[in-house]
């Protein structure tokens, strides 16, 4: 309850004797049975009554629920205005309306923030009635409470949920308007034209962007009738039969076709729909996009036309077979009527045409044609510009000739200009039948066409001619390298007949005194007085001068082989000094040559005779520098490193450096650069020919080395030789054959010498060592000695250079016939051997003695290994 203040009730006011009783009954001094006092007194709802005939209009009744709700107890209730109830929580306007209602004695019902004992707020539904007596005077307020905390409480979370449920909403029409708005504009903007065909009566909905795709008015009708008339007739039944697919099977109709627009202009449409059905499983209708996807299209196929040109250019030899499947390719690309190359001719202002591609039903074009009679764009073409006319009628620059484009099926055109070094010489032209508006992407296209056709065959043509001219090239070539390598082996065979030459002079000398010791020797011997110990020593001289003429024999006869360089494995140190003595015979006796060899051996990998050649070279380079007179100074040592020489930077790695130094005049600086040229010397005409030094630096440079070389004027020089250094080889067989005589114990040998005098000197001393011998003075005579009784004979002993059949030739016919038979080949100097080797035969070198000569045969007589052509050479 609340304030309850009313005017009406400051005086007492008279009571009717039935007020009078409702008072009694009410403040309970009537303990009657009456019903309604008894239900309001025993109701669990809070219920108080207010006497507005009392000052304030206070409470004279509380049961005893109100007690409970309130907090107080009756005591503190009884005689109080309701007001003791509110707080500062309480809406004012509600206790306004409370005391309308009092004021106006009218019923009320409704709900006020109300206060405990305990101050806690609560909900009071207040229902609040007049009660009247039996003559319709006012007797009291009759109130009811409730406390609906709880229910207001669910009631402001509904009405929060609800404002909230509102406001989403709200917001979820706003933003799908929103979407509307931005799903209207991207299709808009992205060109997807939206329809909705219905299935059964055909009925077209179409977009504005939808007509404006297939080149309809926005405010015209589109038709379903019209949808089917623009498109093209090749693909009419492939958008017919999707449509049919998409309804039977429930799946996207999804399809890309061709369109006719109203101006004639042929577009690419792509198409994509939903079916939708009804509760029966019908079809009603089919709703989609379309968008013009004709750029694209163009562009793809434009694009495999270039990949396709690719492939033109890659399988494609002949040029004008190229040209030719290029305007084939542009004419089915861009749907023309014909397409080609043609060359023109300035000065006569035409084009020939070899041949050009063309649509069917188009006769294609072959021959030569005058370009004014076809307008006037030759000038734009010579300024090496583009040519693009869509219609010969409306063209100035070919208004006039109209007619004769039409008669070749030109009335559009483009011409593009292939230019060379600013000069207009072809041109690569596209006609079309009917008018036609170019595009910028086909001009382009032709243009990108055109450009690398001319590429392509200037570079088929540039290829054609390189192999014609290649395979000249690789003639003269291989002429030339049979010269150079003719040359080459004249050249090196040259500076070893150089060096052999140097030698001549030396040698004779040598042999010279070396046959003044065998011819005083052999007079002593005549002396019929000789005493047994100067015999002795005699012979032991002409013995030891002959192994000295057999060794400078073999050391000429290895410079003069003819041969191509093969290296094998060998001492450094050890070759120096096989040559040393050639080396001092060749620089003569006033030259003192000083070698200084390591204690550990140095190997290279080297030709030796070539490596015996070049230090020759070195060395008679050296005497000349000398007049003949000085020192040379050969010292041999490992090294990790070439220097710097020549320009060339310094190379690490394992050599052998041999250097070779003489106290000669020195080298002037303006020489020194040119002393490794061929024919390049210092000497006087006739003293040299300039080969020595190339030869060495050949010879270095050949095999994996250098040299370089120090001089001073007045002071000497130094050449330096560099050669690669290797482990040392695998060590050779040593014969094992005895020392000494061996006895031939009636061996009968077959002697082949076509010498009498060796003949006869041979067949002797194998007789005095107990040999049998037969001796025949050439091949055929050897052979019919074998074809009258070959079983008689144990060895043939054959020279190698007989005339006729050779001893080589010998050797192979016994072994084909007569396998068993053992052959010993003897030779001082064979080309023969030195070009093809011993094919297996053992071989004794000239001159022999006669010790080497017994242990031969009798190790070839003792094996079987001669015969089967197994034995190895031992020289």
């Amino acid at each position: 309850m609340t304030d309850t203040t009313d005017t009406a009730a400051q005086t007492p006011p008279i009571l009717t004797a039935d007020a009078e009783r409702i008072a009694a009954q009410v403040l309970g001094h009537d303990v009657g049975t009456d019903p309604f006092v008894a239900a309001v007194r025993a109701t669990r709802m809070p219920m108080i009554i207010t006497n507005p005939r009392l000052p304030d209009n206070p409470v004279v009744f509380a049961n005893d629920a109100f007690c409970r709700l309130s907090g107080y107890t009756r005591e503190e209730i009884l005689g109080r205005n309701c007001r003791f109830l509110q707080g500062p929580e309480t809406d004012p306007a509600t206790v306004a309306t409370i005391r309308d209602a009092v004021r106006q004695v009218q019923s009320l019902e409704i709900d006020v923030r109300n206060h405990r004992k305990d101050g806690e707020l609560f909900w009071n539904r207040l229902l609040l009635a007049p009660v009247y007596d039996t003559e319709g005077v006012l007797a009291y307020f009759f109130a009811s409470q409730v406390d609906v905390t709880i229910e207001r409480d669910k009631m402001r979370g509904l009405e929060t949920s609800n404002a909230s449920l509102m406001a989403e909403l709200t917001d979820r029409l706003r933003l799908q308007k929103e979407q509307e708005r931005e799903l209207s504009f991207t299709l808009r903007a992205a060109r997807f034209g939206t329809w909705t065909l219905d299935i059964v009566s055909h009925q077209l909905i179409a977009s504005e962007t939808c007509k404006e795709i297939f080149g309809r008015p926005i405010d015209q009708p589109f038709t379903y009738e019209d949808r089917l008339q623009a498109i093209h007739p090749d693909d009419r039944e492939k958008s017919a039969s999707e449509a049919r697919r998409c309804i039977a099977e429930g799946t996207d109709y999804d399809v890309v076709y061709r369109i006719r627009r109203p101006d004639g202009e042929v577009r690419w449409i792509a198409s994509r729909g939903q079916p939708f059905y009804n509760a029966k499983g019908e079809a009603l209708r089919i709703a989609g996009v379309s968008t013009d996807i004709t750029e694209h299209q163009r562009n793809e196929v434009m694009r495999a036309g270039l990949v396709e040109l690719g492939d033109v250019f890659r399988d494609i030899d002949e040029p004008d077979d190229i040209a030719f499947a290029a305007a084939r390719i542009i004419g089915s690309t861009l749907e023309a009527s014909r397409a080609g190359f043609g060359e023109i001719d300035l000065s006569a202002e035409t084009v020939t045409i070899v041949r050009d591609w063309s649509a069917p039903q188009v006769a294609p074009l072959a021959g030569t044609f005058a370009l004014r009679s076809y307008g006037s764009y030759i000038d734009d073409l010579k300024r090496g510009e583009e040519v693009c006319v869509e219609d010969a009628r409306t063209d100035p620059r070919t208004g006039t000739t109209a007619a004769a484009l039409e008669s070749l099926d030109a009335r559009a055109i483009i011409n593009m200009p292939v230019m060379e070094n600013g000069a207009l010489v072809a041109m690569l032209y596209i006609g079309s039948a009917s008018a036609r508006r170019w595009r910028a992407d086909e001009v382009v296209f032709i243009r990108e066409v055109a450009e690398r056709t001319r590429i392509a065959t200037q570079r088929r043509r540039s290829e054609r001619a390189l192999s014609t001219l290649a395979a000249s090239l690789e003639q003269q070539v291989a002429a030339r390298t049979s010269e150079l390598q003719t040359a080459e082996d004249a050249l090196r065979q040259s500076q070893k007949m150089e060096a052999v030459g140097q030698l001549t002079g030396g040698v004779a000398h040598d042999f010279n005194n070396l046959l003044t010791v065998i011819r005083s020797a052999t007079d002593l011997l005549k002396r019929p007085d000789l005493s047994p110990e100067r015999r002795e020593r005699y012979i032991d001289a002409i013995s030891d001068t002959a192994d000295r003429a057999a060794k400078l024999t073999g050391q000429l006869l290895a410079f003069a082989r003819r041969q191509a360089l093969q290296p094998e494995v060998i001492d450094v140190g050890q070759s120096l000094r096989v040559i040393s003595d050639m080396l001092g015979t060749l620089t003569g006796s006033r030259i003192v040559i000083s070698i200084d060899l390591p204690e550990t051996p140095c190997f290279t990998s080297v030709d030796p005779s070539q490596l015996d050649t070049a230090l020759v070279n070195m060395a008679v380079n050296a005497r000349d520098a000398m007049d003949g007179a000085g020192r040379i100074d050969i010292t041999v040592r490992s090294t990790g490193r070439i220097p710097m020489v020549r320009s060339h930077p310094a190379v690490e790695g394992r050599y052998v450096a041999i250097s070779m130094s003489d106290s000669g005049s020195g080298i002037e600086p303006d020489a020194l650069e040119r002393i490794f040229e061929p024919f390049f010397t210092t000497k006087m005409v006739g003293q040299g020919t300039g080969l020595g030094l190339s030869q060495v630096f050949g010879f270095a440079k050949q095999s994996g080395g250098d040299i370089t070389v120090e001089s001073e004027v007045g002071r000497g020089t130094v050449f330096t030789l560099y050669l690669p250094q290797v482990d040392q080889a695998a060590p050779a067989e040593v014969d094992a054959a005895g020392e000494g005589l061996a006895d031939g114990h009636g061996t009968c040998v077959l002697v082949v010498e076509d010498n009498a005098e060796v003949g006869t000197f041979t067949t002797q001393s194998l007789a005095e060592l107990g040999y049998s011998t037969v001796w025949a003075a050439d091949a055929q005579e050897a052979l019919a000695e074998l074809a009258a009784d070959a079983t008689r004979f144990d060895i043939v002993f054959s020279d190698v250079m007989m005339p006729g059949m050779n001893g080589i030739e010998l050797g192979k016919a016994i072994r084909e016939s007569y396998p068993t038979l053992p052959v010993v080949l003897t030779s001082g100097y064979s080309s023969v051997l030195a070009q093809d080797g011993t094919h297996g035969f053992e071989l004794l070198h000239k001159p022999y003695s006669v010790e080497q000569l017994s242990r031969i045969l009798s190790r070839a007589a003792g094996c079987g290994l001669i015969a089967s052509g197994d034995a190895v050479n031992r020289p």
